[in-house]
Protein backbone atom coordinates (compact mmCIF):
# COMPACT_ATOMS: atom_id res chain seq x y z
CA UNK A 1 0.00 0.00 0.00
CA UNK A 2 2.76 2.87 0.53
CA UNK A 3 4.95 2.78 -2.44
CA UNK A 4 7.49 5.75 -3.19
CA UNK A 5 6.24 8.81 -5.20
CA UNK A 6 7.94 11.45 -6.74
CA UNK A 7 7.82 13.59 -3.41
CA UNK A 8 10.43 13.90 -0.78
CA UNK A 9 10.11 11.26 1.97
CA UNK A 10 7.50 11.96 4.86
CA UNK A 11 6.80 9.65 7.80
CA UNK A 12 2.99 9.48 8.76
CA UNK A 13 1.31 7.75 11.98
CA UNK A 14 -0.13 3.99 10.90
CA UNK A 15 -1.92 1.76 12.64
CA UNK A 16 -3.59 -1.56 12.20
CA UNK A 17 -6.46 -2.74 12.83
CA UNK A 18 -7.56 -6.30 11.79
CA UNK A 19 -6.52 -6.94 8.47
CA UNK A 20 -6.69 -3.29 7.62
CA UNK A 21 -4.07 -0.35 7.76
CA UNK A 22 -4.87 3.00 8.59
CA UNK A 23 -3.44 6.56 8.12
CA UNK A 24 -3.55 9.65 10.18
CA UNK A 25 -5.03 13.03 8.40
CA UNK A 26 -3.41 15.54 10.26
CA UNK A 27 -5.93 18.26 9.37
CA UNK A 28 -9.39 16.26 9.75
CA UNK A 29 -7.33 15.06 13.32
CA UNK A 30 -8.38 11.58 12.77
CA UNK A 31 -7.48 7.78 11.03
CA UNK A 32 -8.54 6.70 7.51
CA UNK A 33 -8.77 3.66 5.75
CA UNK A 34 -5.05 3.50 3.71
CA UNK A 35 -6.65 3.38 0.31
CA UNK A 36 -3.63 3.56 -2.41
CA UNK A 37 -5.52 7.29 -3.22
CA UNK A 38 -5.34 8.25 0.55
CA UNK A 39 -1.68 7.37 0.54
CA UNK A 40 -1.48 9.92 -2.20
CA UNK A 41 -3.31 12.73 -0.29
CA UNK A 42 -1.21 12.50 2.53
CA UNK A 43 2.33 12.68 1.03
CA UNK A 44 0.34 15.98 -1.08
CA UNK A 45 -1.02 17.59 2.23
CA UNK A 46 2.52 16.73 3.98
CA UNK A 47 4.21 18.08 0.70
CA UNK A 48 2.33 21.45 -0.16
CA UNK A 49 2.91 22.37 3.50
CA UNK A 50 6.43 21.67 4.32
CA UNK A 51 8.03 22.60 0.91
CA UNK A 52 5.43 25.32 -0.35
CA UNK A 53 4.82 26.71 3.15
CA UNK A 54 0.83 26.49 2.36
CA UNK A 55 0.03 26.16 5.75
CA UNK A 56 -2.71 23.43 7.22
CA UNK A 57 -5.34 25.75 8.19
CA UNK A 58 -5.82 27.02 4.81
CA UNK A 59 -6.53 23.52 3.62
CA UNK A 60 -9.80 21.57 3.03
CA UNK A 61 -10.12 17.71 2.57
CA UNK A 62 -12.51 15.70 0.87
CA UNK A 63 -15.24 18.45 1.21
CA UNK A 64 -18.69 18.13 -0.38
CA UNK A 65 -19.71 20.13 -3.17
CA UNK A 66 -22.25 20.63 -6.46
CA UNK A 67 -21.65 21.24 -9.57
CA UNK A 68 -24.51 21.18 -12.47
CA UNK A 69 -27.06 22.16 -9.72
CA UNK A 70 -27.58 18.69 -8.28
CA UNK A 71 -24.46 16.40 -8.55
CA UNK A 72 -23.07 15.99 -5.21
CA UNK A 73 -19.05 15.65 -5.68
CA UNK A 74 -16.10 15.96 -3.34
CA UNK A 75 -12.51 17.46 -3.87
CA UNK A 76 -9.44 16.04 -2.77
CA UNK A 77 -7.92 19.33 -1.38
CA UNK A 78 -8.99 22.63 -1.59
CA UNK A 79 -6.15 25.05 -0.59
CA UNK A 80 -7.80 29.05 0.35
CA UNK A 81 -5.57 31.98 0.20
CA UNK A 82 -5.63 34.27 3.14
CA UNK A 83 -8.72 36.25 2.36
CA UNK A 84 -10.74 32.51 2.02
CA UNK A 85 -10.83 32.47 -1.22
CA UNK A 86 -10.38 29.18 -3.38
CA UNK A 87 -6.67 29.36 -4.63
CA UNK A 88 -5.84 25.79 -5.87
CA UNK A 89 -8.03 22.75 -6.19
CA UNK A 90 -5.88 19.62 -5.77
CA UNK A 91 -7.46 16.40 -7.38
CA UNK A 92 -5.02 13.04 -6.20
CA UNK A 93 -5.15 9.71 -7.89
CA UNK A 94 -3.33 6.25 -7.04
CA UNK A 95 -0.21 6.06 -8.48
CA UNK A 96 -2.00 3.28 -10.96
CA UNK A 97 -3.64 5.79 -12.20
CA UNK A 98 -2.90 7.85 -15.23
CA UNK A 99 -3.12 11.43 -15.33
CA UNK A 100 -5.17 11.90 -18.41
CA UNK A 101 -7.32 14.34 -20.47
CA UNK A 102 -10.50 12.90 -18.43
CA UNK A 103 -8.69 13.47 -15.20
CA UNK A 104 -8.26 17.45 -16.58
CA UNK A 105 -11.94 17.38 -17.46
CA UNK A 106 -13.09 15.73 -13.95
CA UNK A 107 -11.19 18.69 -12.16
CA UNK A 108 -11.74 21.44 -14.16
CA UNK A 109 -15.62 20.49 -13.84
CA UNK A 110 -15.36 20.74 -10.04
CA UNK A 111 -14.00 24.13 -10.40
CA UNK A 112 -16.34 25.25 -12.04
CA UNK A 113 -18.48 25.48 -8.79
CA UNK A 114 -15.03 25.97 -6.98
CA UNK A 115 -13.68 29.12 -8.95
CA UNK A 116 -9.82 28.13 -7.54
CA UNK A 117 -7.06 30.03 -9.63
CA UNK A 118 -4.99 26.97 -9.82
CA UNK A 119 -5.94 23.15 -10.73
CA UNK A 120 -3.55 20.28 -9.56
CA UNK A 121 -3.44 16.86 -10.86
CA UNK A 122 -1.21 14.23 -9.46
CA UNK A 123 -0.84 10.54 -8.97
CA UNK A 124 2.29 10.92 -7.06
CA UNK A 125 4.97 10.86 -9.80
CA UNK A 126 2.73 12.61 -12.37
CA UNK A 127 1.97 15.93 -11.93
CA UNK A 128 -0.35 19.02 -13.84
CA UNK A 129 -0.97 22.39 -12.80
CA UNK A 130 -2.89 24.25 -14.70
CA UNK A 131 -5.23 27.32 -14.48
CA UNK A 132 -8.25 29.00 -16.57
CA UNK A 133 -7.47 32.40 -17.84
CA UNK A 134 -9.92 34.16 -20.15
CA UNK A 135 -11.81 30.51 -20.78
CA UNK A 136 -8.29 29.63 -21.94
CA UNK A 137 -6.36 26.70 -20.36
CA UNK A 138 -3.39 27.34 -19.16
CA UNK A 139 -0.38 25.18 -17.63
CA UNK A 140 2.55 25.95 -15.42
CA UNK A 141 5.79 24.52 -14.75
CA UNK A 142 6.31 25.75 -11.15
CA UNK A 143 3.91 25.46 -8.27
CA UNK A 144 2.27 28.90 -7.06
CA UNK A 145 3.75 30.87 -4.20
CA UNK A 146 0.59 31.80 -1.73
CA UNK A 147 0.05 35.20 -1.64
CA UNK A 148 0.45 36.99 1.51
Amino acid sequence: MVQNLDLPHYEHTLKKKGNEIYIYDTIRQKYLLLTPEEWVRQQIIVWLNTELHYPKSLMQIEKGHYYNKNVAKRTDIVVFDRNGNPFMLVECKALDVPISEQTLWQAITYNQSIGAKFILLTNGQSFCLCSVENGKLQFHKEMPTLPE
